[in-house]
């Protein structure tokens, strides 16, 4: 199978990379290092991303930035950059990469234990979390020739052990699972 992931270069993607790499082919993806780069928060970026990379039967993304913090000194800037960077990003790899993956492909999102279970002071990234986990839910229902996509919804990934975080991301990409939200570590 050929799997790019994007954020390779990142906590969760250097991990990825390593254990994927076993058994299948991987590109990696990232804004300053990889085979490929790519901003997230561009679709033209990910337009490009695409085009580079032909016959991919799975993207994984483990990219994208949201903002933690208390709600009171929230300002619109930190709001923007992670709806721009994490959860527009990510839609659009799935609108724009619908049309290049490889039928009966797979998506594999990234969102977090903050959308479902949000602690004081982050706001910030709950509702772009959250936001993740709803588009995966409604967009698998409309995904053409057989492309599944599916969210995985870490805790810190300092809390998870690497078979549990790498087994989670396997999961969507290996498993018939379309819409799902899989959720370690809490």
């Amino acid at each position: 199978m050929k799997i790019l992931i994007i954020g390779a270069g990142g906590t969760i993607g250097k991990l990825l990379v390593a254990h994927l790499s076993e058994k299948h082919e991987v590109i990696s993806a990232g804004r300053k290092s990889g085979d490929v780069r790519v901003d997230i928060s561009s679709a033209a970026s990910i337009e490009n991303m695409f085009r580079q990379s032909e016959n991919i039967d799975a993207c994984i993304c483990v990219a994208g930035e949201s903002y933690a913090g208390e709600l009171l000194s929230l300002t619109q800037a930190q709001l923007n950059a992670g709806i721009t960077n994490k959860l527009l990003g990510q839609i659009n790899l799935v609108r724009i990469g619908q049309h290049y993956l490889n039928d009966e492909g797979s998506f594999t999102l990234t969102s977090g234990k903050m959308g479902d279970k949000p602690a004081k002071h982050t706001a910030g990234k709950a509702f772009v979390n959250g936001g993740i986990n709803s588009f995966v839910k409604a967009a698998a229902m409309e995904m053409e020739r057989d492309i599944r996509v599916n969210a995985v919804s870490p805790a810190k990934v300092t809390d998870i052990a690497v078979t549990e975080l790498v087994a989670a991301y396997l999961k969507s990409v290996e498993d018939p699972l379309n819409g799902e939200i899989i959720k370690i570590g809490y």
